[in-house]
C-alpha cells in the first residue's frame, strides 16, 4: 500500500510538472466541432521523431493518424479528409458530415518535413479580415490553422491593451491615450508605427473584450503546442505625449505634458497623410526604459514569448542621417532578450527591411526573417526586382505567400511561379537557413485553392505540376470527379490563377466596379500595379462550365461557394470589356451605343450585387454585423460600424483618401456595397458624360482625361463628398444569404452572353 501511494504521488507530481499543452489533447475538441461524434472514428497516436511527420494508417474500421505533435496530427487528419474521404474544410465551411464508417486507408502513408516552422498572418490581416472577430470565429480559425500545419502564428489581438496599461502606469489620461491608440479597424497600421488615433477613441469595454479574447486565443494556441508571436517593442512613442519626463530618474509619476519630447526622437514624417508616431533612437537611454516597461506590461497580460514580431522603420522615409541601423538592431534585440533570453526576433522581409547593417549587427539565430512575397518578389537570392545577392546570409528565414493585398475580392494566384520559386530552395546555398513557410496575406477568406497549395508544400518532397495537383484538389474540394468542373479549373489554373513571372501586381485583378470612375479606369487602388495577364473571356467560360452542372451539386457547400466566386469574376471581367466599349463610344460621340453600353454596365453591377447576396461571405452586412455585435452601447456599435464602413471605402479622411491615395485600397466586391456605394459613383459619372454628349456641359477634352480643368467637369466631381455619406450612414444590411445562388448564377451567365 505504501509503495502504491508513493507511485500515485510520483505520478501526480509528474503531471503537475508537465506543460499544460501536453495534458490537453485538442484533437478531440476540433473533431467534435467539425462533426459531432467524429472523434470516435479516429485513433490518434503521438510519437517522438527528430523530424516533423504525420502518418495515415488503419486499425479495424478506424482511421489511425500518427504524428510527433498535435499540429502534425491535425495536418494528417486534414490530409486524410481531403485525399481519402473527399472532404475539404475551408474558410467557407469548417463543418462536415462524416460517414458512419470512414473510407479505409488502404496503404500506410507517411509524410515528413524538415521545415519545422509554419507561420501565419500579416499585421494587416488583423484589421482587414479579423478586426471584429469574436471567440466563436477565432476558434474556427485556430482549427483551420491546426489542420493546415500552422505552429507559429502572429498573435496581435489585444496589443493595444499593453500600451494602454503602459501609458496609464505613466500617469497619462484616458483622453491622451485615446488620441494615440487607433480604432478597431486601423490597429494594424498603428502597431506598424504608421498612424495615431484614427478610428478611435476606443471605449473601456473594447480593451476588456480584447484582453479576454487574446487570453483565450493564447490558451488554445498553447494547447495545440503552437508558438505565438507577440508584438515586440521597436521604439514607437506617442508623438504628442512626453514620455521622457515620465521616466526620467525612474519618476513615472511626474505631471502630464502634451508637448513632444526633445530627446533623441525622430518623427517619421507622414504616412499617406497621417501623422506618424514618434520614434526613440536607440542611443537615447529612454529607449531601454520604455522597452522594459513595454515587456513588463506584456508579461503581466499575456506572459512571455519565444518569438516577438518587430518591424522598425516600416515604410519610413527621410530617416535621420545619424541613425545607426546596427546600433538600433542591437538595442531592440537587447530589450527583447531581457524579457526572454531565448526569444527570437521575427521581422518582415519587405522593401528595405531588414536593413543589411542591422542584420550584420545581430547573431545568427536571433533573427527569423519572413520573405514576405516569395511567390512574386523573393528577396532571398533568386531573380526578382527585390533580389538580395547574398540573400539573408547566416540568418534564418521563411518562404512566404502574400497572395492578397487589402483583403480585396478576386480570383488570383501564381501557381507555376509559386512552385518554381519554392522548389528552387532545394539544395540552393542561399536557402541553407530556410526554416519553414509562412502565410503573410493582408486578407484571408479568399482564394482557398492557393492557401491549400501553399500549406501542402512542406509535406511534398518532390516537385509536381499544377495540372497534377489541381485534379486532386477538385476531388478533395467537391468529393467528386466531374469533367465539366475539371475543365473549368484547368482554364482557371492556366489563366487567372497563373500570373506569370515579371508581372508584379499586388493581389487580384481589381474589379472595374470598385475604382473611382475615369476615362482610363484600370486599377482600383493606388498601388496595385495591375497588368493584364489573362484573357477575361476565359473566366466566363469557366463560369459557364460550372453553371452547366450546378443542379447536380445543389447543397454542396464548396461547389456553391466557388460557383458564386467564379461567376462573380466573370461578371467583373465582362464589365471591364463593356466599360471600354462605353469609353470608346463617348470618345467617338456615338450617343446610341454609349447609352446601350452604360446601361449594360450598370445592369452587370446590379447583377453582381444580386449574385453576391446569395452567399454570406460576400455580403457587407456580414462585416457590419460583426462590428456592431462587439459593441455594448449604441454609441459603441455606431463607432465600430463607422470603422467598418470607412476602412473598405475612403480608408481615411478627405486628405488621406485623396492626397494620401488610400481610398479604395481595401475595396470589396460585396453585396450591398455594390448597389449603395459603387453604383452611385458610376451612375453619376456616366450621367456627367451623357450630359456632355447632349451639350449640357462642355465637352471633355479627350487625351487629357486625367487632369482636372475648368472645362473638364467630369474630372472635377467631388468624389469624397459623394462617398463620405455612406461611411456615416446606419442603414441595415442583411448578413445572411438571400436567394438561390444557382438560379442567380444562371441569370448572370445569360446577362453576360447578351
Amino acid at each position: 500500500m505504501q509503495m502504491y501511494m508513493k507511485n500515485i504521488f510520483l505520478l501526480l507530481s509528474w503531471l503537475i510538472l508537465l506543460p499544460s499543452g501536453i495534458l490537453a489533447n485538442p484533437i478531440k475538441g476540433m473533431l467534435e466541432r467539425i462533426d459531432k461524434g467524429a472523434s470516435n472514428k479516429f485513433v490518434v497516436e503521438l510519437h517522438k521523431s527528430p523530424n516533423d511527420f504525420f502518418e495515415l494508417d488503419r486499425k479495424g474500421d478506424k482511421v489511425v493518424i500518427r504524428g510527433n505533435t498535435y499540429i502534425n496530427i491535425a495536418t494528417g487528419i486534414n490530409w486524410y479528409l481531403k485525399y481519402h474521404a473527399g472532404i475539404h474544410l475551408s474558410w467557407n465551411g469548417m463543418y462536415a458530415s462524416l460517414p458512419d464508417v470512414l473510407p479505409p486507408v488502404l496503404r500506410k502513408e507517411r509524410h515528413e518535413t524538415n521545415l519545422a516552422l509554419r507561420y501565419d498572418f500579416n499585421y494587416c490581416t488583423y484589421s482587414y479580415s479579423m478586426a471584429f472577430w469574436d471567440w466563436k470565429r477565432w476558434e474556427k480559425e485556430l482549427d483551420w490553422m491546426a489542420l493546415h500545419g500552422i505552429n507559429l502564428p502572429l498573435a496581435a489581438v489585444g496589443h493595444e491593451c499593453v500600451w494602454r496599461n503602459l501609458l496609464l502606469r505613466l500617469g497619462f489620461s484616458k483622453q491622451q491615450i485615446n488620441n494615440f491608440i487607433a480604432g478597431p479597424a486601423f490597429l494594424a497600421w498603428w502597431e506598424m508605427n504608421n498612424l495615431e488615433g484614427w478610428g478611435g477613441p476606443n471605449p473601456d469595454s473594447w480593451y476588456e473584450q480584447q484582453e479576454a479574447l487574446q487570453k483565450k486565443i493564447l490558451q488554445r494556441m498553447k494547447e495545440w503546442g503552437m508558438h505565438p508571436v507577440l508584438p515586440g517593442y521597436s521604439g514607437m512613442i506617442p508623438s504628442k505625449l512626453d514620455l521622457g519626463k515620465r521616466i526620467d530618474s525612474g519618476k513615472e509619476e511626474k505631471t502630464a505634458s502634451d508637448t513632444s519630447s526633445e530627446s533623441a526622437q525622430s518623427t517619421l514624417n507622414k504616412w499617406n497623410g497621417f501623422d506618424r508616431p514618434g520614434i526613440l533612437l536607440p542611443d537615447d537611454p529612454k529607449f531601454t526604459r520604455i522597452a522594459n516597461l513595454f515587456y513588463e506590461e506584456t508579461e503581466k497580460l499575456y506572459g512571455t514569448s519565444d518569438y516577438y514580431s518587430i518591424d522598425p522603420f516600416h515604410e519610413a522615409k527621410n530617416l535621420p542621417a545619424e541613425l545607426d541601423f546596427g546600433k538600433a538592431g542591437r538595442a531592440i534585440m537587447d530589450a527583447m532578450k531581457k524579457a526572454n533570453p531565448k526569444a527570437v526576433w521575427v521581422v518582415q522581409g519587405w522593401t528595405e527591411n531588414p536593413r543589411p547593417e542591422m542584420m550584420k549587427a545581430l547573431n545568427p539565430g536571433d533573427l527569423l526573417i519572413l520573405d514576405l512575397f516569395s511567390e512574386c518578389r523573393p528577396m532571398w537570392g533568386i531573380p526578382s526586382i527585390w533580389k538580395r545577392d547574398k540573400g539573408y546570409e547566416e540568418h534564418n528565414w521563411l518562404f512566404c505567400l502574400l497572395e492578397n493585398f487589402g483583403g480585396n475580392v478576386g480570383l488570383h494566384g501564381r501557381m507555376d511561379q509559386l512552385l518554381h520559386n519554392f522548389y528552387l530552395t532545394k539544395n540552393n546555398p542561399l536557402a541553407a537557413q530556410l526554416k519553414g513557410i509562412g502565410l503573410t496575406m493582408e486578407g484571408i477568406e479568399n482564394n482557398p485553392v492557393m492557401f491549400e497549395l501553399m500549406c501542402e508544400l512542406p509535406w511534398r518532397a518532390e516537385k509536381f505540376t499544377k495540372e497534377e495537383w489541381i485534379k486532386q484538389y477538385i476531388r478533395a474540394r467537391y468529393g467528386t470527379d466531374d469533367e465539366s468542373i475539371r475543365q473549368a479549373w484547368q482554364i482557371l489554373a492556366n489563366g487567372i490563377y497563373n500570373c506569370p513571372a515579371g508581372n508584379n501586381q499586388q493581389g487580384p485583378h481589381e474589379s472595374i466596379f470598385c475604382g473611382r470612375p475615369s476615362l482610363n479606369n484600370f486599377q482600383a487602388s493606388s498601388w496595385s500595379k495591375m497588368c493584364n495577364y489573362y484573357d477575361p473571356t476565359t473566366t466566363t467560360e469557366a463560369a459557364r462550365l460550372m453553371v452547366s452542372v450546378a443542379d447536380k451539386y445543389r447543397g454542396n457547400n464548396n461547389f456553391e461557394y466557388d460557383l458564386v466566386d467564379i461567376t462573380r469574376q466573370a461578371i467583373a471581367d465582362r464589365a471591364r470589356i463593356v466599360y471600354n466599349y462605353a469609353v470608346a463610344d463617348f470618345k467617338s460621340f456615338d450617343k446610341k451605343n454609349y447609352a446601350t453600353h452604360t446601361r449594360q454596365f450598370l445592369e452587370l453591377l446590379m447583377m453582381q450585387d444580386k449574385l453576391l447576396g446569395t452567399r454570406k461571405e460576400f455580403k457587407v452586412g456580414n462585416w457590419i454585423q460583426q462590428a456592431r455585435n462587439l459593441g455594448i452601447t449604441s454609441e459603441e456599435k455606431d463607432l465600430y460600424e463607422w470603422n467598418a464602413r470607412v476602412q473598405i471605402t475612403t480608408w481615411g479622411n478627405r486628405y488621406c483618401a485623396d492626397i494620401g491615395k488610400l481610398r479604395d485600397y481595401a475595396h470589396k466586391e460585396w453585396n450591398g456595397l455594390l448597389r449603395d456605394f459603387y453604383y452611385k459613383r458610376w451612375e453619376k459619372y456616366w450621367q456627367v458624360l451623357q450630359d456632355q454628349l447632349d451639350g449640357k456641359l462642355p465637352v471633355l477634352p479627350v487625351g487629357n482625361s486625367s487632369t482636372p480643368t475648368a472645362d473638364n467637369p467630369a474630372m472635377t466631381i467631388d468624389w469624397y463628398a459623394l462617398e463620405e455619406p455612406w461611411t456615416l450612414a446606419k442603414n441595415t444590411y442583411a448578413a445572411s444569404a438571400e436567394g438561390d445562388c444557382i438560379e442567380v448564377a444562371k441569370e448572370a451567365i445569360t446577362l453576360i452572353n447578351n
